[in-house]
């Protein structure tokens, strides 16, 4: 029998062992499954039962991964940073390396979980990688960053050589090849990113028939993001693409080849009328604004008009809602943490 201070040994121990909770700044706000406070709770529960049997082994039991390649949306894996470049002022599109020919297993319309540390501060941010879902040896993602943004001073310090940590894939939405007649794509900042593997993966194979309205807010032309790559994609025979642009108010300011596609102001109901209207089957929408994750929505009504005015309560929603609120509501989740700007 074990004494005493034996006994208040190995209660220390197992104390030591104890899972720690996670700080509001460690939830990413996206509403994935698993989120940190879901594999906090697992692991306290392995850690209860490990303890009360007094089996140290059932705590690194292995568990069996279901994604289709070597991430896990459990455990961050290490990714090394091959280049940085910066595309506007606040814009970064990052590389990271995978080994060999190896691909990242993503399909449209998944996201990955990055970490950060920031004066000893963890926090967790969704992002979308926009590199093609066949993509060999590497990934890259377009990531923007804010002023008081603790991801994004985190993100500021990164340099070709460096290691960063992800985690995935999440997202509850899978594109399938002639799934939809048309997609409605709505746009403003990095929210493309999402949109970018979708409208990739249909363009690349010549099976799908899927039309494709893509239509992106910015503020002025030089911040358009991708713009030798959008402009590749309208050439297809399906793809069209619009411009919103807020901060700009002369068409003789702008290429001739985007005269035609640009308009001035803000995404309003107008404008959404004339974007429906215009759309050439059934449009299955996609909304998102500069935060990640936000959760798609087939908005179809009985009529165009009942479609444009859900479009426009969503937008402006989107406007009125933090990102974190807004992507639990739309994924209808009960975790309200503060997650602040990235």
């Amino acid at each position: 029998m074990m004494d005493q201070g034996e006994e208040g040994d190995e209660e220390e121990a197992w104390l030591q062992l104890r899972p720690v909770e996670p700080l509001p700044s460690q939830c990413c706000g996206s509403g994935c499954s698993p989120c940190v406070f879901d594999i906090y709770q697992r692991d306290l529960a392995r850690w209860e039962a490990a303890r009360a049997s007094k089996d140290r082994s059932l705590l690194s039991r292995e568990e069996t991964q279901s994604c289709p390649s070597k991430l896990s949306p459990e455990t961050f894996l290490a990714f090394l940073i091959s280049a940085v470049d910066r595309l506007t002022e606040d814009t970064y599109l990052v590389r990271f390396a995978l080994p060999g020919n190896s691909q990242l297993g993503l399909r449209p319309g998944q996201h990955l979980i990055l970490r950060g540390t920031v004066d000893d501060l963890e926090i967790q941010r969704a992002y979308t990688p926009i590199s093609p879902a066949n993509a060999e040896g590497y990934f890259e993602v377009l990531i923007k960053c804010y002023q008081t943004g603790l991801m994004s001073r985190y993100v500021k310090s990164w340099k070709a050589g460096d290691t960063a940590f992800w985690r995935g894939p999440f997202g509850g939405f899978f594109y399938k090849p002639n799934q939809y007649g048309e997609l409605l794509m709505l746009a403003a900042g990095t929210g493309l990113a999402p949109m970018v593997p979708i409208l990739q993966s249909i363009t690349d194979n010549a099976e799908d028939e899927t039309f494709i309205t893509l239509v992106g807010c910015f503020k002025t032309f030089e911040g358009i993001y991708l713009k030798t790559f959008l402009q590749e994609q309208a050439r297809f025979w399906n793809v069209r693409t619009f411009f919103v642009l807020s901060q700009e108010n002369s068409l003789e300011q702008l290429p001739w080849s985007y005269r035609d596609r640009t308009r001035f102001g803000r995404l309003d109901r107008d404008l959404l009328e004339e974007l429906v209207g215009s759309c050439r089957r059934k449009p299955f929408v996609l909304t998102l604004k500069s935060w990640p994750a936000l959760s798609s929505a087939d908005l179809w009504g009985p009529d165009e008009e009942m479609l444009v005015e859900l479009v426009f309560c969503l937008l402006l929603a989107v406007a009125l809602l933090g990102p974190d609120l807004r992507a639990q509501a739309m994924k209808g989740r009960s975790c309200w943490r503060q997650a602040g700007p990235g």
